[in-house]
């Protein structure tokens, strides 16, 4: 009798700077899959940048294009995921895409002006194709202004005393008096976000993420977002300001909350939700994950951890690879088998772009202990 192929589910995230995670994970499977092991690339995020990507590769989803603008409000073309899971079509989208401080690094910081107008864009795209429920994640944005951008885009209207729309809004939103809802309804939005920090305060959006966008006058920026989130309380009924996550992104996650009746949620937990990471690990007879850099803060909740968690409660081996590693001792009472696949003696900038080659090297090294793993579960 023919022995049954072994199983490895390959559910790693990004070697940041070098390898993303799909890449990372067909890597993998190029050397294992020869050798007569059968893979299941997973590739996987915890909601930050490379969500998107992680996710339609191990979904196989199709990426779409749409027309929007930059956090300053330039024409842009952007891409989000679609996947078809039964009868609902979901969107993947991260808001980096369109609202990004990287897409406006050419740029002067404005905080005054920056806005999430093209990141309402990209959602009504989403929208208007027929998607069911939308997914986005929401880290390195340019903007603070609280999700109205987006809100405007998605149909809200925002007024001043006199009831004349506010063009644009950012620049007025001293003058807001009046929000009023679209006729559209919206669908189930999940927004991955790991961060826990208020709208407002001293551990709110403004003070703590202000800085990298430009805020110098927290008081300026500080009482906007106030008065917004008492005209939003007064008009659409909700608070959402003291809910750990509504400062993320600018206080975008407040905004999705309140406007859009989104659902703030740990990143890895919903991206294993949507990967079926589970399942995956269940039918595996071996996982393999890992990420740029395994530390001690891996313990505290980062995506290899959780995948690691998950395979110990499957009773599953585990082997992980990783750019470095950092307390080691502490991982190994986590992890079966922990690589690292720089060489001490190479400078990290040529690591970084011999990445593939290295991570190839390290995974071939490794078989007869992978192989082993595998026979051992």
């Amino acid at each position: 009798m023919v022995p049954p192929l072994m199983r490895v589910l390959i559910a790693i995230d990004k070697f940041k700077g070098s390898l993303p995670a799909p890449v990372a994970a067909q890597t993998i499977a190029s050397i294992l899959g020869p050798l007569g092991l059968e893979c299941d690339p997973c590739p996987i995020a915890d909601g930050g940048e490379g969500t998107a990507e992680a996710v339609i590769a191990a979904l196989r989803g199709e990426w779409c294009v749409a027309a929007t603008f930059d956090a300053q409000n330039r024409p842009v073309t952007t891409r989000y995921g679609l996947v078809q899971d039964g009868d609902r079509l979901e969107a993947i989208m991260e808001m980096s895409a369109a609202s990004g401080l990287a897409m406006v690094s050419d740029l002067p910081l404005d905080p005054a002006s920056a806005t999430t107008h093209g990141t309402g864009l990209m959602m009504l795209d989403a929208l208007d194709r027929g998607a069911s429920r939308l997914v986005i994640g929401i880290g390195g944005s340019a903007t603070n202004d609280a999700g109205i951008g987006m809100a405007a885009a998605l149909g809200f209207r925002f007024l001043d005393a006199q009831g004349q729309p506010l063009e644009p809004i950012i620049a007025h939103m001293d003058r807001l008096a009046k929000i009023e809802r679209p006729e559209r309804l919206f669908p189930e939005i999940l927004v991955a976000c790991d961060v826990t920090n208020p709208l407002l305060g001293p551990h709110g959006c403004t003070r703590v993420y202000g800085p990298q966008k430009g805020v110098t006058d927290f008081e300026f920026f500080e009482s906007r977002l106030e008065r917004l989130a008492q005209i939003v309380e007064r008009d659409l009924g909700v608070d959402h300001r003291d809910v750990p996550g509504a400062g993320a992104a600018g206080g975008l996650g407040f905004g999705l909350m309140s406007f859009c009746g989104a659902r703030l949620t740990s990143g890895f937990d919903l991206i294993a939700d949507l990967v079926h990471l589970r399942d995956r690990i269940a039918a595996a007879d071996l996982v393999i994950t890992g990420e740029g850099r395994l530390d001690a803060q891996t313990l505290h909740g980062k995506g290899p951890m959780g995948v690691a968690d998950m395979a110990r409660e499957l009773g599953k081996p585990v082997a992980a690879f990783a750019g470095a590693i950092e307390a080691e001792e502490q991982l190994r009472t986590r992890f079966d088998l922990l690589c690292a696949i720089k060489p001490r003696e190479m400078p990290l900038a040529e690591a970084m772009q011999r990445g593939p080659e290295l991570l190839a090297a390290a995974v071939t090294q490794q078989v007869p202990a992978l192989r082993a793993l595998a026979q051992a579960s």
